[in-house]
């Protein structure tokens, strides 16, 4: 950042910097940049956001500060409670745009999923989201301050009391589209002066931007998911168009370079069961014959969870529970994933917020619907 950009009346949002950044701005500011650490904890241990309140920064500081920037989280729009704890959280951006967060607790940890986008670029069928279409990428302060209203609300305290013990970017959007804003609120997620995550505690979740995977790799530290849903070319197209431009043996390929990098680790590859699309035993034996190309990765499991107007249905239980046998006996590492929040629409595929569409999908979807209501009539 410039001396110019900093002289003007427009001021500065903290949130967008990572240490090193906060560092540099501090220094353009003239003050040392330990003063920047300082400030960190307060932000991100303390969830304070008024500098008055900053005791053992320096009075000429904190007017500085007052002077030139900010702390600014998205503004709750609203909040919600699900039956069974899951809590969703609807954040405002600009104009009308809002981003959907949520929290899953369980017994041994508490997961928040963060949106990357508002809206998504990518038009996956099965994916509430897609229809919704597109209108931007989130600054980094937009993405880090899910978290940081998440913490809030849910009196979350770094190193002492964690509620959030995990982080995915599984919500809203295509991470690796942001890729930039992404990394940087990744960094702010892992540092230990911001909210000090181990790296397998935070989760970048992709469609398959395969060389994006390539440069993730190389830039930070943190787990991998996949969104797979069919191991066959042709099916996968239809699901996720992003195949059509990195179809599944360029993706598997990106995959086992990652794992060669990061020798200890895993991947996880999801795989969102859809009644007759891709949850039969021909599937399965897909599957199993690309993970063996995978070892000691995982797959994710996924009970497809319906959203108003989509063609698509939820596999039943006995044949999810075949479908997972038929891995588990090919010792396919495999998972289910325990549908929760659906009562509130915040499980996984339902998530929606609210977007002024710059792609016109969310006028298609909603005039595929109108015809619909209209032939049932």
């Amino acid at each position: 950042m410039t001396e110019q950009a900093v002289s003007t009346t427009e001021k500065v949002n903290l949130l967008d910097f990572d240490r090193q950044g906060l560092r540099d701005f501090f220094a353009q500011l003239g003050e040392k940049p330990y003063r920047a650490e300082q400030v960190m904890k307060w932000i991100y241990h303390r969830l304070e956001d008024n500098f008055e309140n900053m005791t053992d920064v320096g009075k000429t500081l904190r007017a500085k500060l007052e002077a030139s920037c900010y702390v600014g989280a998205p503004k709750t729009m609203f909040d919600k409670g699900a039956a069974d704890g899951t809590h969703k959280w609807l954040l405002g951006m600009d104009g009308g745009n809002a981003v959907e967060a949520v929290y899953i607790p369980e017994p041994t940890r508490g997961t928040l999923c963060v949106s990357s986008q508002v809206g998504c670029a990518l038009n996956c069928q099965f994916c509430s989201t897609a229809t919704q279409g597109f209108n931007r990428n989130l600054a980094t302060s937009e993405i880090i301050g899910q978290m940081w209203v998440a913490a809030k609300h849910l009196g979350n305290v770094t190193h002492q009391n964690r509620r959030i013990t995990n982080v995915v970017m599984m919500g809203m959007g295509e991470p690796l589209l942001n890729f930039d804003n992404v990394v940087a609120a990744m960094s702010l997620m892992r540092d230990d002066l911001g909210f000090g995550l181990a790296s397998k505690r935070v989760t970048l979740s992709t469609a398959g931007l395969v060389p994006m995977i390539d440069k993730l790799s190389e830039s930070i530290d943190v787990s991998l998911a996949v969104s797979l849903h069919a191991a066959n070319d042709e099916l996968r197209t239809e699901l996720v168009p992003l195949n059509k431009k990195y179809p599944i043996a360029e993706l598997v390929a990106a995959c086992q370079r990652w794992l060669a990098r990061k020798p200890r680790t895993s991947i996880t590859f999801e795989y969102t069961l859809m009644k007759g699309i891709n949850d039969q035993p021909e599937h399965a034996r897909q599957l199993i014959k690309l993970m063996r190309r995978l070892p000691n990765c995982k797959v994710n499991l996924i009970p497809f969870n319906p959203f108003p107007g989509t063609r698509f249905e939820r596999s039943d239980a006995d044949t999810i529970r075949a479908f997972q046998t038929q891995l588990l006996n090919a010792n396919v590492l495999t998972m289910l994933r325990r549908t929760r929040g659906d009562d509130i629409d915040a499980a996984c595929g339902q998530l929606k917020g609210q977007v002024l569409d710059r792609t016109r999908r969310q006028a298609e979807f909603r005039k595929r619907l109108d015809e619909s209501a209209s032939h049932a009539a």
